[in-house]
Order: C-alpha cells, then sequence, then structure tokens
C-alpha cells in the first residue's frame, strides 16, 4: 500500500435547530486534518434529503449537498475510514442518523468508525453504546477509543475550540490513531480479497 492519505468522511449527525453538532464536527474535521494521516470531507446531515419511507429510493443519493458537488453516497463510498459525531438524544442517537446508516449499506461495510459524541451529564456515550451495535449490523467495525464531551455548549469556548484543548486533542489523536490503523489494515485486505456481501 502507498502512503497516500486516507480518505475519511467526518459525518455531523445532529439536524435539530439550534444544534451543536457543526461545533463539534468542524473541531473534529480539524483535528483529522491536522493528524496528517486523513483527507477529511465533512458530510453535515442537514444537508441530506432522505425519506423517512424506507420502501422509496432516497432523493438525495443522487443529489449534491450544499458543500459538495458529489452525491451522498459516493461521498460515503469513497471514504476509507468514518467519524461520526453524535448528540445524545433520550439515551440515544439522533433520527437523522439512524436513518443516514439504513439508507446506505455497501458505502460501510468493512471501514472502521470513530465515534465523537457530547450530551449532558454522560458526554452522549449512550448514543456511542447504540451506534455500536447499529454499525455491526451493517459490517462496519467501530474503534475502541472515543471522544466525549459533558454539557459540550460549556465544554467549548466562543472561538469554538474545546476548553480543554490539549486533553481534548490528545483524546482525538488516540482515536484517529486506532482509526488509521484500521482504515489501513481494512483496505489493504480489501485489495487482496475483496469484501462481498
Amino acid at each position: 500500500m502507498t502512503d497516500e492519505k486516507l480518505r475519511v468522511a467526518v459525518i455531523i449527525g445532529s439536524v435539530r435547530e439550534g444544534r451543536f453538532g457543526p461545533t463539534v464536527g468542524e473541531w473534529v474535521a480539524a483535528e483529522a486534518e491536522r493528524h496528517g494521516d486523513f483527507e477529511v470531507d465533512l458530510v453535515d446531515l442537514a444537508e441530506v434529503e432522505l425519506p423517512i419511507d424506507m420502501g422509496r429510493a432516497p432523493a438525495a443519493t443522487g443529489a449534491a449537498t450544499a458543500t459538495s458537488k458529489r452525491p451522498v453516497h459516493e461521498r460515503l463510498e469513497a471514504a476509507d475510514a468514518f467519524v461520526v459525531v453524535t448528540a445524545e438524544y433520550n439515551r440515544s442517537f439522533p433520527a437523522a442518523l439512524k436513518n443516514a446508516i439504513d439508507h446506505h449499506k455497501s458505502e460501510w461495510y468493512a471501514k472502521p468508525v470513530g465515534l465523537v459524541s457530547y450530551g449532558g451529564i454522560a458526554g452522549g456515550l449512550h448514543a456511542v453504546e447504540n451506534l455500536r451495535q447499529v454499525f455491526a449490523e451493517v459490517r462496519a467495525m467501530t474503534v475502541r477509543d472515543t471522544v466525549s464531551f459533558q454539557w459540550a455548549a460549556q465544554a467549548f469556548d466562543e472561538e469554538g475550540l474545546p476548553k480543554d484543548r490539549a486533553g481534548s486533542s490528545a483524546a482525538a489523536k488516540m482515536m484517529l490513531d486506532d482509526l488509521s490503523w484500521w482504515a489501513k489494515a481494512l483496505k489493504e485486505a480489501k485489495e487482496k480479497r475483496p469484501y462481498k456481501r
């Protein structure tokens, strides 16, 4: 395998009005850029229109978003890895995120997922544990280390950066190091033996 950068899609999972997701998503996308192993594509689900009716083909599957001329399914397919930024709603993750996962299939297969969560006292960790089960079902694997923000609005400053910059960056690096290892390992494995289901 060459030393070319891995393509990582950083997915902002909340679409709720007044959401905090873009602040966290933009921060982790910058951390992934700074890491050095990744070429980052920031995917905001608020820009993606997917029907709730799973029997219908998603209109946005072939449509570009405001921040990219490429259709969403192509952006997910092109990714070697994912970082999912999730809020916690009622001890789980946003419905829009589940809808986006369910509307795609092979795009997730045999790829690693890093999880970044935010919320109240639990820091979104209930959402993370639920997502691990969902991603296993779509044949993706979640890396062990996560990044979590308790009381996220108070954890970030007015510049959109964590107040504990050193600790947050160290947690992000640990997760991204693991994500990079798994992305390279799985990419090499798929080059030798394509993953088909």
